[in-house]
């Protein structure tokens, strides 16, 4: 009997033992991820992410829209919710979204129409319309393509460290698309090319604008991928009540919300752990309260802490993913251009600024697409690197460029020379040759003055150029600045109209990436009248009215990041005109050459608060009889024409000589958001051949001294000074609104 039940007992356990091996193993849950859209309140899922990874929960899938489709991405290709965290602490979002270009990454033309306009419409066919969207994208583009380099060769999403999808909208099929393959940073910037703010994004034959649009929580989409527990996390507006019903837009908000609070009905109950942080009172642009905004997004996560320990206690296997590196160079060999066909191959490497083969920071290779979308030629700039067979990397550049070729644009600016002015202008590009402009100002005001310049850019090869410019105002001046026999000891001062008409043809070209190098020829038509004092006969008295032929050369460096409030930077300046040829109305001509330079510093010594040192100065070679082409100084502005020198604590053109030197130190205090106040101290001297006498390296003859206020606006700057001189008795406040031109 014993032996029976042995053998009976083995054989129940050798046939439990096989039922046990072969009963199948116990599968690992799998979780998906849902992330909504919501602008700057997506900021909140960064927080949700924070909490996730502190219970070591495994993602096995993410999907998302718009902010939650970045978000989504970089989560997706490695980062931990504590690294997208430390991301966007540092991400300044006005940059980004406003597409705001360093001002080094424009050429000196780029610069002055930055600096010179305040409204650009585009004009083509002399029709006025307006953009499509505020901002190109570009920025944001530039940032996500360095963050997500390191899956750069990946194009199917699934093949990500954690399977990935989002959604985007098709805006002339109105419906939704779901990207899961192509290149990620333009998949995701195209789920969050937000209406009107960013520019729709072409993808293969689609165009496409925010996922939101017409899915913003894509749970339908990550349930497919077979996933057993759905996490969403919802930063979606509800409806407002009544008391905030009270403008067009939040009317307009509460219709477009009926949709997706609809649609969350249904939603809510195939998510399993909804996590829904508090966002009342924050707007899709609420960028500048990030921080809390992920801090609630934390306080929405622990407030589901149970739920989701009980899907960390589910599963086996935790997130194994390799630390993100950021890559901080590219080894590029070639670029390869596209789309490119009014632009031609040296005009894009010019102003790229780099040459290949060659090592390049990932630094300077942004700056050179800044530089690229700084010239307003291209809606959209986008670049993937692919690996080439020498063990470098090719760049692919993908330009879409701006179908507009005229635009017309307009300013206002007032100062204490040329007092009210309007500018209206009209620039045409492409006038003859695929990279030339044409530009034309018409400024009208208390002073009647135009600007023409018509510009063919090379790039690194020689750019021709021809100029055309009348600049006229009326002063009171000292009487001994424009005649030194003066027959009436009683008269002091006198209103004189100057007027300048000139033109030029010149060559420049780009040295070393920074410097600007040009030759030229100029024809110059200048008249110095004054009806304060009039001959026999005559309505005005004529001290000159002379036309002057000469041929010049300028070398110019300008790496401030702000013309008017420079914080950082070196500036230089140079040229020399060599004056062959005058009608000479006062008979007294012989050649004669002016040189001039200026060079400038500007650093941050503490918090908000920056210096600015500067020093020019000039000289004349030759002729001293003809003084009308001296150096002037005196007041307060720019871009003055001629040799007319800013110099604070005296009126405008207070004293002068056929050489000079000045001295300037600008101490900014931007003690508020675009809001300045400044202290200037200037010294100079100024003379007959100053430099010759050794009377330029002796204590200053001429000191000046100003406190000021400053605001930056988007039509220039608003500039109030007063300054004083303990030179003289008198003191001056001046104003000035707008940019100068």
């Amino acid at each position: 009997m014993k032996k029976w039940i042995l053998i009976c007992i083995a054989i129940f356990s050798f046939l439990t033992a096989t039922a046990q091996k072969e009963q199948p193993k116990k599968q690992d849950l799998k979780v998906g991820l849902v992330l909504s859209g919501g602008g700057a309140k997506g900021l909140a899922h960064i927080g949700v992410l924070k909490i996730i990874d502190s219970l070591g929960i495994r993602v096995d899938y993410v999907g998302g829209t718009s902010m939650g489709a970045i978000i989504g991405s970089l989560y997706a290709s490695g980062y931990t919710g504590n690294q997208i965290d430390s991301i966007f602490k540092k991400t300044d979002f006005e940059r980004l979204i406003q597409d705001e270009l360093p001002r080094s990454a424009k050429t000196f033309y780029e610069k002055e129409d930055a600096e010179r306009y305040a409204i650009t419409l585009p004009f083509d066919n002399f029709k006025v319309s307006f953009p499509s969207s505020i901002s190109k994208g570009q920025n944001v583009y530039n940032k996500l393509a360095q963050l997500l380099m390191h899956v750069n060769h990946i194009d199917d999403f699934s093949k990500l460290p954690i399977p990935f999808l989002c959604v985007a909208s098709d805006i002339e099929k109105g419906e939704q698309v779901v990207l899961e393959k192509g290149y990620l940073p333009e998949a995701i910037t195209a789920s969050g090319a937000f209406p009107s703010l960013f520019e729709p994004i072409p993808i293969k034959k689609r165009l496409l604008i925010d996922g939101g649009v017409t899915n913003n929580y894509p749970v339908d989409e990550v349930l497919a991928k077979k996933v057993d527990v759905i996490i969403g996390i919802d930063v979606q507006d509800g409806l407002y009540e009544r008391d905030k019903l009270n403008s067009a837009v939040a009317i307009l908000n509460q219709i477009n919300n009926f949709r997706t609070i609809n649609a969350m009905k249904d939603k809510n109950e195939k998510t399993d752990v909804y996590i829904r942080p508090d966002i009342v009172g924050f707007s899709v642009i609420s960028f500048d309260r990030g921080r809390e905004l992920i801090t609630r997004g934390e306080v929405a996560g622990r407030e589901e802490i149970e739920a989701l320990k009980e899907i960390a206690a589910q599963q086996q296997q935790k997130r194994n993913i390799k630390p993100v590196k950021v890559k901080d160079s590219l080894n590029v060999n070639y670029i390869h251009l596209r789309g490119n066909k009014k632009y031609t191959r040296s005009y894009v490497r010019g102003k790229l600024r780099f040459k290949t083969p060659a090592k390049i920071p990932f630094q300077k290779f942004q700056e050179g697409i800044s530089n690229l979308a700084a010239t307003g030629n291209f809606t959209g700039i986008r670049y993937r690197t692919i690996p080439n067979n020498v063990g470098s990397e090719d760049i692919v550049l993908n330009l879409r460029e701006r179908p507009e070729t005229m635009f017309l644009r307009l300013g206002a600016h007032y100062d204490d020379v040329y007092k009210t002015a309007g500018l209206i202008n009209v620039t045409k590009k492409k006038v003859l040759f695929n990279n030339d402009v044409a530009s034309f100002d018409f400024i009208i005001g208390d002073n009647i003055r135009y600007n023409f310049e018509y510009y063919i850019d090379k790039g690194y090869y020689w750019s021709i150029g021809v100029k055309s410019r009348f600049n006229s105002f009326e002063r009171g001046v000292n009487y001994d600045l424009i005649r030194e026999d003066n027959t009436n000891p009683n008269l002091n001062r006198i209103d004189v109209d100057v007027s300048d008409f000139t033109n030029q043809l010149y060559l420049q070209t780009v040295l070393r990436e920074e410097f600007v190098f040009g030759v030229g020829a100029e024809h110059k038509r200048l008249k110095i009248a004054s009806e304060t004092i009039t001959e026999t006969d005559q309505e005005e008295t004529v001290f000159e009215k002379s036309d002057f032929i000469s041929s010049f050369g300028f070398l110019k460096l300008d790496t401030y990041d702000n013309k008017y409030f420079p914080k950082s930077g070196i500036f230089f300046s140079g040229n020399f005109h060599w004056y062959l040829y005058s009608s000479d109305y006062n008979k007294n001509f012989e050649p004669f050459s002016l040189a001039r330079g200026k060079i400038g510093y500007a650093t941050s010594i503490f918090d908000n608060v920056s210096l600015n040192i500067s020093s020019e100065g000039g000289f004349k070679i030759g002729d001293a009889s003809t003084n009308s082409l001296d150096f002037v100084l005196g007041g307060y502005g720019n871009n003055f024409i001629n040799n007319y020198i800013a110099f604070l604590g005296y009126d405008f053109l207070s004293f002068a000589g056929d050489s000079f030197v000045k001295g300037t130190i600008a101490l900014d205090y931007n003690f508020w958001t675009k809001h300045h106040l400044n202290f200037t101290a200037n010294y100079a001297n100024a003379g007959e051949n100053i430099f010759g006498n050794g009377e330029w390296f002796t204590k200053p003859d001429f000191n000046g001294y100003a406190i000021g206020y400053g605001l930056e606006t988007f039509f220039g700057p608003l500039q109030v000074k007063y300054s004083w001189s303990p030179d003289i008795e008198e003191d001056t406040l001046y104003v000035s609104i707008g940019f100068w031109f």
